[in-house]
């Protein structure tokens, strides 16, 4: 039996809820991930699990969804526009219900492209919160040891630094403040770099997820449903291989619209500005911090979107 149509309302909806669901599940390991990523001469965490458990001694399980509310809200239509965008591009880019290779590649960038408008402000935020504590536990480490002989008990860091942090951010704060200082565009700082990361892992991501949601059927029923679990795991499978492969661009990103930085920390012109600098100063490897984290986000994130996506499609193609 063929696939049903479903509106494009729907779709959104759709998008959506599976958004929703999605980020819930793997916020704090977004949260590791951008910490690591951001992290340039201090060592302030040795890895995603180390950086979950000190998160939580210091800043309580809650810690670990800092910046959950603005993702919350925003990935809402986010992921709205990225699924339903790209299921309009695929309709409009296929005959017959075939779509060539090269459809699929310019649907998934379409997709990508859509969705920066409402991405790069929810990250441009969720990147702040996220980050916050990071920066304190940074402030809070001892200082290095000085060499014998030097006093170093009368240069230690008076207790009443520790007792007197700097306000914790919140989400209204820095927008007020990006809008009164910075205009609109504060909000968009690092669109460039956010649309060089989505629109390549969307040229990725769904043309892979097609094909493996099609795997094991004939040419002449694709257009019949796949099962669930298919859809899950296709999802898994497109997302991790699409995160990984545009870790080194999420890394620029991140360093980008990282606003508050920590003592040494590099702060950078442009795109070719931070590429440069991370290279020279951190080498190769720095590209790849977070890797493993976006796999573990993305896999899952987008095998649950596609999934809920699927049991949305098969509810609202009923209504």
């Amino acid at each position: 039996m063929g696939e049903k149509k479903v509106s494009l309302p729907a779709k959104l909806i759709n998008g959506g809820v599976a958004g929703l669901v999605g980020v819930t599940c793997v916020f704090p390991i977004d949260l590791a991930k951008t910490r690591l990523q951001n992290q340039q001469g201090v060592q302030v965490y040795k890895g995603m699990l180390d950086c979950l458990a000190k998160t939580i001694r210091s800043e309580g399980y809650f810690g670990c969804y800092r910046g959950a509310a603005v993702n919350l809200t925003l990935v809402t239509p986010e992921k709205a526009i990225k699924l339903a965008a790209n299921d309009v591009f695929r309709q409009k880019l296929s005959k017959d219900g075939y779509l060539p290779l090269w459809g699929e590649i310019l649907a998934g960038c379409g997709a990508g492209t859509c969705q920066v408008v409402v991405t790069t402000p929810m990250e441009m935020l969720k990147i702040q919160l996220q980050d916050a504590g990071r920066l304190a536990a940074q402030r809070s480490m001892p200082a290095p040891v000085q060499s014998p002989g030097s006093a170093s008990s009368s240069v230690a860091p008076p207790p009443q630094a520790k007792s007197t942090p700097p306000q914790r951010p919140s989400a209204t704060r820095i927008t007020v403040k990006l809008l009164k200082t910075r205009g609109l565009a504060g909000l968009y700082r690092g669109a460039g770099a956010t649309l060089m990361r989505d629109v390549p892992f969307s040229m990725i991501y769904f043309p892979l997820f097609a094909n493996l949601n099609t795997l094991g059927r004939e040419r002449t029923n694709m257009q019949a449903k796949a099962p669930f679990w298919q859809s899950f795991g296709a999802g898994c499978t497109a997302g991790s291989v699409a995160a990984v492969a545009v870790t080194p661009l999420d890394v620029i990103k991140t360093r980008l619209q990282t606003l508050q930085k920590g003592e040494g920390e590099d702060s950078y012109r442009g795109i070719i500005d931070c590429t440069r600098r991370i290279m020279m100063r951190e080498g190769p490897s720095a590209f790849l911090k977070g890797a493993t984290c976006r796999a573990l986000v993305i896999a899952p994130l987008f095998g649950i979107a596609q999934g809920v996506y699927f049991l949305g499609g098969e509810r609202l193609g009923l209504l």
